[in-house]
Protein backbone atom coordinates (compact mmCIF):
# COMPACT_ATOMS: atom_id res chain seq x y z
CA UNK A 1 0.00 0.00 0.00
CA UNK A 2 1.30 3.44 -1.00
CA UNK A 3 2.06 5.58 2.32
CA UNK A 4 -0.01 9.12 2.03
CA UNK A 5 2.33 11.82 1.75
CA UNK A 6 2.36 13.74 4.81
CA UNK A 7 1.25 17.29 4.90
CA UNK A 8 3.21 19.62 7.01
CA UNK A 9 -0.39 21.16 8.19
CA UNK A 10 -0.81 17.86 9.75
CA UNK A 11 0.61 18.63 12.84
CA UNK A 12 -0.54 23.03 12.99
CA UNK A 13 2.30 25.60 12.81
CA UNK A 14 3.78 25.05 16.24
CA UNK A 15 4.36 22.53 18.72
CA UNK A 16 3.31 25.07 21.59
CA UNK A 17 0.33 23.54 22.77
CA UNK A 18 -0.05 20.26 24.24
CA UNK A 19 -1.95 18.08 20.82
CA UNK A 20 1.28 16.50 19.90
CA UNK A 21 2.31 15.93 23.68
CA UNK A 22 -0.68 14.14 24.14
CA UNK A 23 -0.73 11.73 21.17
CA UNK A 24 2.80 10.91 22.56
CA UNK A 25 1.23 10.49 26.11
CA UNK A 26 -0.84 8.23 24.36
CA UNK A 27 1.32 6.18 22.60
CA UNK A 28 3.68 5.97 25.78
CA UNK A 29 0.58 4.66 28.44
CA UNK A 30 -1.61 3.07 25.75
CA UNK A 31 -4.59 5.16 27.21
CA UNK A 32 -5.80 8.18 26.44
CA UNK A 33 -7.40 9.03 29.92
CA UNK A 34 -3.51 8.63 31.51
CA UNK A 35 -2.20 10.33 28.96
CA UNK A 36 -4.91 13.39 29.90
CA UNK A 37 -3.94 12.90 33.52
CA UNK A 38 -0.23 12.84 32.24
CA UNK A 39 -0.59 16.15 30.55
CA UNK A 40 -2.80 18.15 33.04
CA UNK A 41 -6.22 18.18 30.90
CA UNK A 42 -8.71 16.95 31.13
CA UNK A 43 -10.49 13.96 28.97
CA UNK A 44 -12.49 16.04 26.69
CA UNK A 45 -9.62 18.13 25.87
CA UNK A 46 -7.43 14.97 25.47
CA UNK A 47 -9.91 13.81 22.97
CA UNK A 48 -10.61 17.49 21.26
CA UNK A 49 -6.50 17.23 20.49
CA UNK A 50 -6.80 13.84 19.16
CA UNK A 51 -9.79 14.51 16.96
CA UNK A 52 -8.14 18.18 15.33
CA UNK A 53 -4.48 16.42 14.93
CA UNK A 54 -7.01 13.59 13.04
CA UNK A 55 -8.62 16.05 10.66
CA UNK A 56 -5.18 17.59 9.82
CA UNK A 57 -3.88 14.68 8.86
CA UNK A 58 -6.44 12.78 7.31
CA UNK A 59 -6.41 9.52 8.61
CA UNK A 60 -6.43 7.74 11.35
CA UNK A 61 -3.85 8.26 14.22
CA UNK A 62 -5.07 6.60 17.58
CA UNK A 63 -7.16 3.38 17.55
CA UNK A 64 -8.73 3.13 20.85
CA UNK A 65 -11.36 0.44 22.78
CA UNK A 66 -13.75 0.76 25.36
CA UNK A 67 -14.05 -1.63 28.04
CA UNK A 68 -13.61 -5.25 27.29
CA UNK A 69 -11.28 -7.86 29.66
CA UNK A 70 -8.57 -5.86 29.67
CA UNK A 71 -10.36 -2.55 30.53
CA UNK A 72 -10.12 -0.91 27.37
CA UNK A 73 -6.72 0.73 25.55
CA UNK A 74 -5.67 3.37 22.62
CA UNK A 75 -2.54 2.75 20.57
CA UNK A 76 -0.82 4.50 17.74
CA UNK A 77 -1.69 3.60 14.21
CA UNK A 78 1.08 3.84 12.13
CA UNK A 79 0.13 7.17 10.60
CA UNK A 80 0.15 8.65 13.93
CA UNK A 81 3.71 6.91 14.78
CA UNK A 82 4.79 8.46 11.56
CA UNK A 83 3.13 12.17 12.55
CA UNK A 84 5.57 11.91 15.47
CA UNK A 85 8.43 11.68 13.95
CA UNK A 86 8.20 13.79 11.54
CA UNK A 87 6.84 16.32 14.48
CA UNK A 88 10.28 15.94 16.18
CA UNK A 89 12.57 16.17 12.97
CA UNK A 90 10.07 19.47 12.40
CA UNK A 91 10.80 20.30 16.53
CA UNK A 92 14.38 20.27 15.99
CA UNK A 93 14.79 22.05 12.75
CA UNK A 94 12.81 24.48 13.92
CA UNK A 95 14.82 25.19 17.26
CA UNK A 96 17.93 24.94 15.06
CA UNK A 97 16.30 28.37 12.63
CA UNK A 98 15.70 30.47 15.64
CA UNK A 99 19.46 29.21 17.05
CA UNK A 100 21.02 30.58 14.05
CA UNK A 101 18.39 33.21 13.17
CA UNK A 102 16.93 34.88 16.17
CA UNK A 103 14.95 38.19 15.26
CA UNK A 104 11.24 39.72 16.26
CA UNK A 105 11.05 40.09 12.50
CA UNK A 106 10.89 36.17 12.32
CA UNK A 107 6.81 36.56 13.20
CA UNK A 108 6.17 37.67 10.38
CA UNK A 109 7.11 34.12 8.64
CA UNK A 110 6.14 31.50 11.05
CA UNK A 111 2.58 33.21 12.16
CA UNK A 112 -0.68 30.91 10.89
CA UNK A 113 -1.22 30.83 7.40
CA UNK A 114 -5.31 31.19 7.29
CA UNK A 115 -7.93 33.84 5.61
CA UNK A 116 -7.94 36.04 8.55
CA UNK A 117 -6.24 39.17 7.71
CA UNK A 118 -5.73 40.49 11.58
CA UNK A 119 -3.05 39.14 13.16
CA UNK A 120 -2.42 41.34 16.32
CA UNK A 121 0.31 39.98 18.83
CA UNK A 122 -1.03 40.38 22.45
CA UNK A 123 -0.35 39.50 25.73
CA UNK A 124 -2.85 36.98 28.30
CA UNK A 125 -3.94 39.52 30.62
CA UNK A 126 -6.65 37.79 32.19
CA UNK A 127 -8.98 34.52 32.03
CA UNK A 128 -12.89 35.11 33.35
CA UNK A 129 -15.53 32.64 33.38
CA UNK A 130 -18.52 31.96 35.64
CA UNK A 131 -17.14 28.96 37.60
CA UNK A 132 -15.03 25.77 37.04
CA UNK A 133 -17.84 23.85 35.66
CA UNK A 134 -18.50 26.49 32.53
CA UNK A 135 -17.37 25.65 29.34
CA UNK A 136 -16.79 28.49 28.08
CA UNK A 137 -14.29 31.46 29.42
CA UNK A 138 -13.83 34.95 28.42
CA UNK A 139 -9.76 35.35 27.71
CA UNK A 140 -8.89 38.93 27.62
CA UNK A 141 -5.64 40.01 26.02
CA UNK A 142 -3.82 42.95 25.87
CA UNK A 143 -2.43 44.97 22.77
CA UNK A 144 0.25 47.20 22.96
CA UNK A 145 -0.89 50.63 23.22
CA UNK A 146 -3.36 49.80 25.83
CA UNK A 147 -6.36 48.05 23.93
CA UNK A 148 -7.74 45.36 25.52
CA UNK A 149 -9.22 42.14 23.37
CA UNK A 150 -12.24 39.49 24.86
CA UNK A 151 -12.09 36.07 23.13
CA UNK A 152 -14.85 33.73 24.05
CA UNK A 153 -13.36 29.96 23.53
CA UNK A 154 -14.01 26.87 25.21
CA UNK A 155 -12.08 25.38 28.42
CA UNK A 156 -11.06 22.92 26.15
CA UNK A 157 -8.77 25.52 24.55
CA UNK A 158 -7.72 27.28 27.16
CA UNK A 159 -6.31 23.61 28.84
CA UNK A 160 -4.45 22.65 25.76
CA UNK A 161 -3.14 25.75 24.33
CA UNK A 162 -2.11 26.34 28.09
CA UNK A 163 -2.94 30.31 28.42
CA UNK A 164 -2.43 31.65 31.34
CA UNK A 165 -1.41 35.10 32.41
CA UNK A 166 1.36 37.16 30.78
CA UNK A 167 1.74 34.30 27.34
CA UNK A 168 2.27 35.86 24.58
CA UNK A 169 -0.46 34.75 21.74
CA UNK A 170 -1.83 36.38 18.21
CA UNK A 171 -5.49 37.39 18.40
CA UNK A 172 -6.18 36.68 14.74
CA UNK A 173 -9.71 37.56 13.70
CA UNK A 174 -11.74 37.97 9.91
CA UNK A 175 -12.05 41.41 8.33
CA UNK A 176 -15.71 41.03 7.77
CA UNK A 177 -16.24 40.51 11.67
CA UNK A 178 -14.85 44.09 12.17
CA UNK A 179 -17.55 46.88 12.18
CA UNK A 180 -15.87 50.40 11.30
CA UNK A 181 -17.80 53.21 12.45
CA UNK A 182 -16.99 56.85 12.86
CA UNK A 183 -16.11 58.25 16.42
CA UNK A 184 -19.55 59.86 17.11
CA UNK A 185 -20.62 60.35 21.07
CA UNK A 186 -24.30 58.32 19.74
CA UNK A 187 -22.15 55.09 18.39
CA UNK A 188 -22.04 53.37 21.82
CA UNK A 189 -24.37 50.73 21.36
CA UNK A 190 -22.25 47.82 20.33
CA UNK A 191 -21.68 45.02 22.86
CA UNK A 192 -17.79 44.39 22.77
CA UNK A 193 -14.45 45.15 22.17
CA UNK A 194 -14.22 48.55 20.78
CA UNK A 195 -10.77 49.66 19.87
CA UNK A 196 -9.88 53.12 18.58
CA UNK A 197 -7.88 54.18 16.24
CA UNK A 198 -7.57 56.43 13.34
CA UNK A 199 -8.23 55.47 9.42
CA UNK A 200 -5.73 54.83 7.03
CA UNK A 201 -7.19 53.73 3.98
CA UNK A 202 -10.25 53.68 2.62
CA UNK A 203 -11.52 51.42 -0.56
CA UNK A 204 -15.29 52.33 -1.53
CA UNK A 205 -17.48 49.66 -2.16
CA UNK A 206 -21.39 49.39 -3.50
CA UNK A 207 -23.35 49.09 0.06
CA UNK A 208 -20.57 48.99 1.92
CA UNK A 209 -16.49 50.16 2.27
CA UNK A 210 -13.68 48.02 3.36
CA UNK A 211 -11.76 50.34 5.67
CA UNK A 212 -8.04 49.75 7.45
CA UNK A 213 -7.40 51.95 10.98
CA UNK A 214 -3.99 52.33 12.67
CA UNK A 215 -4.65 51.47 16.15
CA UNK A 216 -2.36 53.63 19.14
CA UNK A 217 0.04 50.82 19.10
CA UNK A 218 0.67 51.34 15.38
CA UNK A 219 -0.92 48.04 14.89
CA UNK A 220 -3.29 47.74 11.39
CA UNK A 221 -7.15 46.55 11.92
CA UNK A 222 -9.00 45.85 8.58
CA UNK A 223 -12.68 45.88 8.91
CA UNK A 224 -16.09 46.98 6.94
CA UNK A 225 -17.76 50.55 7.06
CA UNK A 226 -21.94 50.19 6.33
CA UNK A 227 -22.66 52.78 3.48
CA UNK A 228 -22.93 55.97 3.88
CA UNK A 229 -20.58 56.99 6.37
CA UNK A 230 -18.36 59.76 7.16
CA UNK A 231 -15.43 58.14 7.36
CA UNK A 232 -12.00 59.52 5.51
CA UNK A 233 -8.50 59.11 6.00
CA UNK A 234 -6.95 60.58 9.37
CA UNK A 235 -10.20 60.79 11.16
CA UNK A 236 -11.15 59.07 14.31
CA UNK A 237 -12.85 56.00 14.20
CA UNK A 238 -13.99 53.00 16.28
CA UNK A 239 -14.09 49.33 15.75
CA UNK A 240 -16.00 46.51 16.98
CA UNK A 241 -15.01 43.04 17.27
CA UNK A 242 -17.54 40.30 18.85
CA UNK A 243 -15.96 38.27 21.30
CA UNK A 244 -16.77 34.67 19.80
CA UNK A 245 -14.91 36.49 16.14
CA UNK A 246 -11.46 36.60 17.88
CA UNK A 247 -9.60 33.51 17.80
CA UNK A 248 -6.30 33.11 19.68
CA UNK A 249 -3.49 31.49 18.28
CA UNK A 250 0.00 30.31 19.64
CA UNK A 251 3.02 31.57 17.27
CA UNK A 252 6.66 30.09 17.01
CA UNK A 253 8.18 32.80 18.18
CA UNK A 254 6.18 34.44 20.10
CA UNK A 255 6.91 31.96 23.52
Amino acid sequence: MKKKPLSASSMGYARADKRIEILQLVGLHGSISKAARAAGVSYKAAWQAIHTLTNLAGELLVDSSVGGAGGGGARLTPAGVHLLEAAGQMDAARRDVFERINSPSLNALTGPRTSMRNHLPCTVARLESAGSRDPMVHAVVALPGGHELVSLVTRESVELLSLEPGQSILALCKATAVRIETLDPENTGLPANPLLGKVLRVARGVSTDEVVITLASGQQLVGFAARPNRLRVGSKARAWIEASAVVLALGSTLQ
